[in-house]
């Protein structure tokens, strides 16, 4: 079962990479500086390192405000869509460590990052036009639901 839940978490978080590319290795960092998930001794040590929270928190902060630039290409666009894609999968990865997982969540994180991106895609369209090409307010709806999805899924992953 546990096996099961750990590919879950790392879908989902993979999915969060999907609509924002640095906000889930985020999650994951600050899960391992938390220690709501268990990296001593694993190849993703560093991630819960201090230094390497503090970078991918800057960084995740200012893709959520490039997000919202006009210039800013879409996900879609394959070097952003490689980026969300490898980004989902070490945030699955990781979060798949802690259990002895790493190759299932890789996969699992990957997928959920394919999904994420195309799915957040369309639906950040859909929405916006029907909110008559009001672009700001539902980029701030999936800014709040990738980072508080992403927190919400590395603490579950901590209370397995």
């Amino acid at each position: 079962m546990t096996y099961l839940l750990v590919l879950l978490l790392a879908l989902l978080i993979g999915v969060v990479a999907g609509l924002r590319s640095l906000t889930a290795p985020a999650a994951v960092s600050w899960a391992g500086t938390l220690g709501w998930i268990n990296l001593h001794g694993t190849w993703a040590n560093w991630v819960g390192n201090i230094v390497t929270v503090g970078i991918l928190s800057v960084l995740a902060a200012t893709e959520l405000i490039n997000d919202k630039l006009p210039q800013t290409p879409p996900r879609t666009a394959a070097p952003a869509f490689a980026v969300r894609i490898l980004m989902g999968g070490f945030a699955g990865a990781v979060i798949g460590i802690a259990w002895g997982y790493r190759w299932g969540a890789l996969g699992a994180g990957v997928v959920g990052a394919v999904l994420g991106t195309m799915v957040g895609y369309q639906l950040r369209r859909r929405l916006v036009a029907a909110r008559g090409g009001q672009d700001l307010p539902i980029a701030l709806l999936e800014d709040s639901v990738a980072v508080l999805g992403g927190f919400a899924i590395v603490g579950a992953a901590g209370a397995l």
